[in-house]
């Protein structure tokens, strides 16, 4: 499985407006047009920040030539769409990783 990331750093004014555009508008496209299987957005709480919140989306993509048929047919439209949203109040940055295992919490009693 390939999780493309994508995290935010966004101005606290706009955090309400940001996080319904992605829930209603822009994580269900994505999803539609790159083929990803599953989505997750969360929230940066540690470490603390002084100003902006911070945020991820992981998107989870069954292999690396799907993810890259979207990065190149679709997501710079994408992209575009959530920067003349959010302009310079939203800075967002993405990453790529391969998940190479699921562990769970083994209880011994």
């Amino acid at each position: 499985m390939i999780i493309y990331n994508v995290t935010c750093k966004l101005e606290t004014h706009r955090e309400e407006e940001w996080l319904k555009w992605m829930r209603e508008v822009h994580v269900p496209e994505v999803c539609a047009k790159g083929g990803f299987v599953h989505a997750s957005l969360l929230r940066l709480r540690y470490p603390a920040e002084d100003e902006g919140v911070t945020y991820a989306v992981q998107y989870h993509c069954p292999t690396m030539q799907m993810l890259d048929r979207y990065l190149t047919e679709d997501a710079p439209a994408l992209q575009v769409d959530h920067s003349l949203k959010f302009g310079n109040d939203v800075v967002a940055f993405r990453t790529i990783l391969e998940k190479l295992g699921e562990y769970g919490v083994v209880k011994t009693e």
